[in-house]
């Protein structure tokens, strides 16, 4: 018989201390990153080491230190930021949107928050939920699968709403996602729209016509549209097409310091109406008062000088290109000397081929504790696949047969671990 807890929680309490694909994921991360160096760590979201831009982190370390004359430094360790963010860093980057997607945002337009999670949680719990008129309200997905950050967020009842994807077969081993708008319903319970684009899990970006078109439909309900943007244009431009960064005042854009090679700094970006603004920092106060001054001090005179925009487009976008093209080319290799069925979403953007195995005999979350086994590590797609109800949560065997893998790790590994992955895929379906 469990025996009960010494200190009972409260409802709150039980839901975010219970077990989550994310908490096993960051656990898994964590295990992998600090104890356990044999494994194989290719299910987190953890950006590459990429030598030159780790050079010009080093180097803003020490432009800092040299500065210190002006107390810049001992003010970056020693003082609190306004909840909102640091004024300056809020009016650079105001300016360099601006100048580069053409905007009309002011500091006022723009709050900081302790990393991308915390600025979701924020933002999904101040938009949906319980309200005073006793209504309750959910953001809708409109495709899954979708980031599995996103899932445990809501502190009352189910948060999400989702629908199933079309499915394009682009070849026999590629395919792409795109919104099913004719089955897209935004309901009077609809209390924003919520898409990432690049997409965490697939990599798949939503074209310039899906955004647009989810923009109306969200303005015309009177709600927002939210865009994570965590792996996308401007920054860190982990984008491998052509895609248009879009805002104006019925959009919440979200960005992130963490994908330039900075999660560290835990410093998640929002970029809102005014009024929205303000209530993130409110929230921040109360919820830890301010935030992280060090991301917000390295990448500031980066903003202006547009050393940002060149790392972001000459050395994180062709770094994280060409590292996809390669883990694809090893994909097709291993599945096909070990003569298993296998399909990927085309690699559009972020650090992650989406991995699907056509009638796997087992769901991906045993195939997750088999590789775990092995030292490898991946993310089953289960996790991925949330909100759905009606007749999009009958039975999808899709949603059993997918993983996550990231190729951010070094090549070596990478290599090793698609091997690996595939000398069990192969196993299980007794090829």
């Amino acid at each position: 018989m469990k025996k009960p807890p010494r200190f009972p929680l409260s409802r709150f309490g039980e839901k975010l201390s219970a077990r989550s694909g994310i908490l096993e994921l960051m656990d898994d991360l964590g295990e992998a990153m600090t104890r356990r160096p044999d494994m194989i760590m290719m299910g987190g979201g953890n950006p590459a080491h990429i030598p030159p831009v780790q050079e010009i982190w080093r180097a803003r370390f020490r432009e800092l230190l040299g500065a210190d004359a002006a107390g810049e430094f001992d003010r970056m360790l020693g003082n609190y930021d306004p909840p909102q963010g640091n004024p300056a860093f809020l009016h650079a980057l105001a300016d360099f949107l601006n100048a580069t997607c053409g905007w009309n945002l002011s500091s006022r337009n723009i709050a900081i928050t302790s990393g991308g999670q915390a600025a979701f949680f924020f933002l999904f719990n101040a938009l949906a939920g319980a309200f005073a008129d006793g209504r309750s309200r959910r953001v809708l997905l409109p495709l899954v699968p979708e980031y599995i950050g996103y899932a445990n967020q809501g502190i009352g009842g189910e948060a999400f709403r989702a629908r199933r994807p079309l499915i394009e077969e682009i070849d026999a081993h590629t395919f792409k996602y795109h919104v099913d708008f004719a089955n897209l319903a935004v309901d009077d319970d609809t209390a924003a729209i919520c898409v990432s684009r690049p997409t965490n899990p697939s990599g798949n970006v939503l074209t310039d016509a899906e955004i647009a078109r989810l923009a109306a439909l969200a303005e015309a309900r009177g709600i927002p549209l939210i865009i994570d943007n965590a792996y996308g244009a401007p920054f860190p431009g982990a984008i491998f097409g052509e895609a248009t960064p879009l805002w104006n005042e019925n959009i919440i854009l979200t960005l992130s310091l963490s994908k330039l090679g900075l999660p560290g700094t835990r410093t998640g970006i929002v970029v809102a109406h005014e009024e929205i603004i303000a209530a993130i920092a409110a929230m921040t106060a109360i919820a830890g008062l301010s935030n992280n001054n060090i991301g917000q001090a390295i990448v500031r005179p980066m903003l202006a000088n547009g050393e940002l925009r060149r790392v972001s487009n000459d050395l994180i976008r062709p770094f994280y290109r060409e590292k996809s093209e390669r883990t694809q080319e090893m994909i097709r290799e291993a599945m096909g000397a070990a003569g298993i069925p296998y399909r990927f979403h085309r690699s559009e953007g972020a650090f992650f081929i989406w991995l699907s195995f056509p009638g796997l005999p087992v769901p991906t979350r045993e195939l997750y504790e088999r590789l775990k086994a092995r030292n490898v590590l991946i993310v089953p797609g289960e996790y991925f696949f949330f909100g759905l109800e009606g007749a999009d949560a009958e039975d999808w065997p899709h949603q059993r047969e997918c993983i996550r893998m990231t190729y951010s790790m070094p090549e070596d590994a990478v290599r090793r671990g698609i091997a690996i992955i595939a000398d069990e895929v192969r196993a299980l379906y007794g090829a």
